[in-house]
């Protein structure tokens, strides 16, 4: 909870337009630098996917992850598992995404020890329906 204090707080004094949105991918940039590996590896290659595949997505620090938004609000984020001493990384998405399902049920996070060109072409559709 303090780490998201501190990023709403920075956040406020953090200007607007162009200005904001470059020291907020500068922020998830130096995220990622300092996550050990693999999960930097893996953070770098979900940032280069989300931003690629939907480029009207903000990156935005998130409880001290990124995450990315869309008009101000999370749609999608990346967990470190190392951060979370957990096994895994996780990839996820808030409510804001545009995932659901006819049936009333979807998945709403993934999980990550890797990544195959497979794995990265599920993410791209992901983030892409996300958006719609």
């Amino acid at each position: 909870m303090k780490t998201r204090a501190a990023e709403l707080k920075a956040a406020a004094r953090g200007g607007r337009g162009a200005k904001k949105a470059a020291a907020d991918e500068a922020a998830v940039l130096s995220a990622i630098a300092a996550m050990a590996e693999p999960d930097r590896a893996l953070a770098e290659r979900v940032h280069a996917i989300v931003t690629d595949a939907a480029p009207e997505l903000a990156p935005k620090l998130w409880y001290g992850q990124p995450a990315y938004a869309k008009a101000g609000k999370v749609v999608c984020f990346f967990r470190s598992g190392q951060g979370d001493k957990e096994r895994y990384s996780t990839l996820g998405f808030s409510v804001e995404a545009n995932l659901d399902e006819d049936d009333g049920m979807w998945p709403t996070a993934y999980a990550l020890t890797k990544l195959t060109e497979a794995g990265e072409a599920a993410i791209r559709k992901l983030v892409q329906k996300a958006v719609r």
